[in-house]
């Protein structure tokens, strides 16, 4: 009987290894584990998402052969095939595919580090996040980050700003590789014609940023990360069309001049030439345009790894809207209404590490920036020079890490409006800013888990005098960074830069009025950052960040669109406005290749002035944005949905007589795409964007059918008069514009990649 017994015993315990056994594994890329990757065994259709040390753990029903697959965005997909019982843990080395997302970030303390310890909070975005939604430019692609708005400014020419946590252009810096580009209009030329191939990462921060990078990070930046040639496909090209006639092209190419200088060049181009009137006001719904981009960067080995690169950018730009009979023929003219613009902009920038025992830095950028506008019969011609400079001295003395710098920007502005003209009316003259400043930095690792910052900067500037920047920042971690808390505050200031506040390089049809020479504005501003990551025993992972913001502003510089329909008014608010508000960002991913990201913001930016208080025009109290993702691993097919939603925003009305709606309503644009691959190399990819198919009212420009105002009557002090013929006292103007005109269209387009 005993017999009987130990054999039984033995077969049920055979039969129940057989049957529940646990493949344990580890992918890896070089030393480092990698996180949230997938790990799937394709015969039996389940896997797991690695932890934050790259390991993992899967349930395994019965033994025999199998193979499992791991792939990680920004990683190329590793195969191997295995035997089960394994008699050791499976090990995958997985190789960068474009620099990925690796979680370094250098934005938040102008320093590598990884982005678990920064202590200030940094949003990260690796290339491939954007290839859910495809776009002609960064500018577009940018609305599906939580908290920022790409903001279209005109309806007809159709350039634009970008708004982060409700706040307009001005207060938004935008940098290439940590080199301040671009700010105010230019942001939307500085983030169009970069090959969307060569970006390693785009990196967000929210909130006030003077402290290491001066005037206009006020609201905040978004830092665009190149990749390091050594990285860079060998070669890549990319192109898209869509059913309105929209043809874009990225190409890179990664080349080697000897054995250590290397280079990334880039190419970028852009044609739309199908006017369209779907809305029936006599305008296109789309501005047309004709844009090339060049890119090159070169990086070059030196001893004892030593940093050295320079990179090169221009950007040439035809667009064009307006009346749908318009041609160039009628530029500037006062018969047939469009609105024209060619831009030439170029830049360069680079770093320096100086040949020295300490950690010296020095870094560089310039710009030029030449428009030539004209808006029906109003001609705008401007140029516009920065150039920028910056020593840094970086050292790490027991527990503290030690960042002193020293900067210059110049700014160099010369237009043909009053804005440049001498006192007595008759002379030009240009605008000419420098902007010397000192800051400091100190990161105190109190504890392995515990790390506070404190910094603070003073610039002078040559037409305001001094202005002084402190920020302060906690981290505390707890459970292996699964957890961790930040605590920030600091203080932000903006200059006034005419070219940023010129609102004629928007539209023509409002004259733009100083009321008095304005003043630097000053922020307080104070955020709150919680961060979690859940790993599941079922292989689910789940992260959680959320923060909630306050700042407060003195001297706010205020555009006033209300008071004369035919002006905009700037001087500075002579009261208080504050930004504060309350964000969510969640990840999931699920080991069976689902991915779902979302966000949401709620807000209030308002103004307070005489002890009234209102809400900021062209700003919405909630957004949110959502990418959902799902791969087919057996097929190669992958399927994309994302979207945003905002509710409504308060807009510029012309009077009181004005019947247009004061709100916008609530609106969501939403897109869908499937991406399928063939091997490492190829990838189609198509899709409908805007699948709800929503568009502003095609009332949206008052008196489109009168843009040269032909049929107004003004009374001595420029106020409309109403007529019957023009009952509610209005004037041609584009500036009532919350989203683009741009409705339903179908894509397709073609990757390849030679790694």
């Amino acid at each position: 009987m005993s017999r009987y017994l130990l054999l039984y015993s033995v077969l049920f315990l055979s039969t129940a290894f057989a049957q529940a056994q646990t493949l344990q594994g580890k992918v890896i890329s070089g030393e480092e584990g990698v996180e949230f990757a997938n790990v799937w065994i394709k015969e039996l259709n389940t896997g797991a998402v690695t932890d934050s040390l790259g390991n993992f753990s899967i349930k395994v029903s019965e033994t025999g052969k199998y193979t499992v697959q791991a792939s990680r965005v920004g990683f190329q997909t590793s195969q191997i095939q295995i035997t089960l019982p394994l008699a050791a843990p499976l090990i995958f080395q997985l190789t960068e595919l474009d620099g990925g997302l690796d979680e370094v970030v250098v934005s938040g303390t102008m320093q590598e580090v990884s982005k678990l310890d920064s202590p200030v909070p940094v949003e990260v975005y690796s290339g491939n996040f954007f290839k859910a939604n495809p776009t002609p430019s960064i500018f577009e692609s940018l609305q599906n980050v939580n908290g920022v708005r790409p903001q279209v400014n005109c309806n007809i020419c159709n350039t634009g700003d970008i708004h982060i946590n409700g706040l307009e252009g001005p207060y938004t810096m935008v940098l290439i590789d940590g080199m301040p580009i671009v700010s105010g209009l230019a942001t939307v030329y500085g983030l169009t014609g970069i090959p969307q191939a060569l970006i390693d990462r785009i990196e967000v921060v929210k909130g006030p940023a003077s402290t290491l990078y001066g005037s206009e990070a006020v609201g905040g930046l978004i830092n665009v990360i190149t990749k390091n040639p050594l990285n860079a496909p060998l070669f890549s090209v990319d192109g898209f069309a869509t059913g309105w006639g929209e043809v874009n092209l990225d190409l890179g190419i990664r080349s080697s001049l000897g054995s250590k200088v290397h280079s990334l060049t880039g190419i970028s181009g852009f044609y739309y030439d199908n006017p369209i009137d779907n809305n029936g006001d006599g305008m296109t719904d789309l501005t047309l345009s004709k844009r090339i981009s060049i890119f090159q960067k070169i990086q070059v080995d030196r001893p004892n790894n030593r940093v050295f690169n320079v990179a090169a950018r221009y950007v040439y730009e035809d667009r064009w809207g307006g009346q749908m009979n318009w041609t160039t023929a009628n530029r500037g003219g006062d018969q047939v209404y469009g609105e024209s613009i060619y831009t030439s902009r170029w830049e360069t920038f680079g770093i320096w590490q100086l040949p020295s025992s300490e950690n010296l830095n020095f870094q560089f950028s310039a710009n030029g920036h030449s428009q030539n506008s004209v808006y029906g019969n109003t001609i705008y011609i401007a140029d516009q020079y920065i150039a920028f400079g910056q020593l840094t001295w970086n050292k790490t003395l027991g527990k503290n890490n030690f960042l002193l710098g020293t900067a210059y920007r110049f700014t160099h502005y010369d237009d043909n409006t009053p804005a440049t003209s001498s006192d007595l009316g008759d002379q030009n003259k240009p605008s000419v800013i420098h902007l010397p400043g000192i800051f400091v930095q100190d990161e105190l690792k109190i504890t392995p888990t515990q790390s506070l910052l404190l910094g603070g900067r003073l610039d002078f500037n040559s037409v305001h005098g001094s202005v002084f920047s402190p920020r302060i920042n906690y981290k505390k971690s707890w459970n292996d960074n699964t957890t961790i808390l930040r605590l920030s505050a600091g203080n932000g200031f903006r200059v006034a830069n005419v070219f940023t506040e010129d609102h004629a390089a928007f539209t023509g049809a409002r004259e733009v009025v100083f009321t008095e020479e304005l003043r630097p504005e000053t922020s307080w501003n104070t955020n709150v950052n919680l961060v979690k990551k859940i790993y599941t025993n079922g292989g689910t992972f789940i992260g959680i960040d959320g923060s909630a913001f306050y700042t407060y502003f003195t001297n706010r510089i205020v555009p006033d669109y209300e008071t004369n329909p035919n002006q905009i008014i700037y001087g500075n608010l002579d009261g208080s406005a504050i930004s504060q508000g309350v964000s969510m960002n969640l990840d999931f991913a699920w080991a069976n290749g689902l991915t779902l990201t979302g966000g949401a913001t709620l807000m209030d930016v308002s103004l307070e002035e005489d002890g009234i208080r209102t809400r900021q025009l062209l700003t919405e109290r909630f957004s949110g944005v959502w990418s959902i993702g799902y791969e087919f691993f057996k097929s190669g097919l992958k399927i994309d949905y994302t979207g945003n939603v905002y509710s409504p925003m308060r807009l510029p009305l012309l009077g009181e007589l004005d019947d247009r709606d004061a709100y916008s309503p609530w609106f969501s644009i939403q897109n869908i795409q499937l991406t399928k691959s063939f091997g490492e190399k190829w990838e189609i990819y198509g899709g409908v964007k805007n699948l709800l198919n929503f568009t502003p009212p095609a009332n949206s420009i008052a008196r489109a059918f009168d843009p040269f105002d032909r049929g107004v009557a003004f009374a001595a002090d420029g106020t409309v008069i109403p007529t019957p013929e023009n009952p509610n006292a209005l004037t041609f103007d584009p500036t009532y514009v919350f989203a683009p005109n741009q409705g339903r269209r179908g894509f397709l387009g073609l990757r390849f990649r030679v790694q």
